[in-house]
């Protein structure tokens, strides 16, 4: 099965499935909301976004720590200073969020426009945000919104690895590509196969038990 299959198959509804049963990054906002709701809860959600980049640990790690944080308080400058996993350029990530002066909220692709604005840069950090902000307004709403096609998937260092085993095209345009002829929005693809990519046995078998496909195993061992 090639790749465009394979990400077909699956689906925007399997995508769903994987983020709420399997992405960690997404069990720790469940974890988060039950202590801090609202808008309050969303600002914090896409904040942290903005500043998760150069991590020391995994994201998975790193966003069940500012979830735990978050739970009891509510200052970025404190987390950062006492966090594990985000260690690198506090102060740089501090100023950064002074910018993020205004309500997170509408809809993804003006949002994303707003941050672009905002913080003078555009790329991979934001494009993420707007992810966790999907996963935000989810809990907190209660209400499914699929992802634009028009939002590019975060090229962390996970997905670039496993781009670079599959393709030497540019990186957007091959997963913009994909994205197209699968019918699944890129956001959701990065749903689909990120989590896997850790290559952790318990999280490949979390896909096995919801009965979804994973990657090849000879494309797992090449990243």
């Amino acid at each position: 099965m090639n790749l465009i299959d394979y990400i077909s198959n699956i689906g925007i509804e399997g995508s769903k499935l994987i983020e709420e049963n399997i992405d960690e990054q997404y069990k720790a906002l469940k974890f988060l909301n039950n202590h801090l709701k609202g808008q309050a809860f969303i600002d914090a959600v896409v904040k942290n976004a903005l500043i998760s980049y150069q991590l020391t640990g995994t994201g998975e790690q790193y966003w069940w720590e500012f979830a735990k944080f978050f739970s009891k308080n509510s200052s970025f400058e404190n987390f950062l200073k006492s966090c594990r996993y985000n260690k690198r350029y506090i102060n740089m990530k501090l100023n950064r969020l002074k910018k993020i002066d205004f309500s997170i909220e509408g809809d993804m692709l003006s949002l994303k426009k707003r941050l672009e604005e905002a913080l003078q840069s555009e790329g991979k950090t934001i494009n993420f945000a707007i992810k966790m902000y999907g996963y935000a307004i989810r809990i907190e709403y209660k209400k499914f919104i699929p992802y634009p096609f028009e939002i590019p998937i975060p090229l962390d260092s996970r997905i670039l690895r496993l781009t670079k085993v599959l393709t030497n095209q540019d990186p957007i345009e091959y997963w913009n590509h994909i994205a197209l002829r699968s019918k699944v929005p890129p956001l959701h693809i990065d749903s689909i196969i990120w989590p896997q990519l850790s290559k952790d046995k318990f999280t490949l078998a979390k896909y096995e038990n919801l009965r979804i496909p994973t990657l090849d195993f000879e494309i797992l061992e090449k990243i």
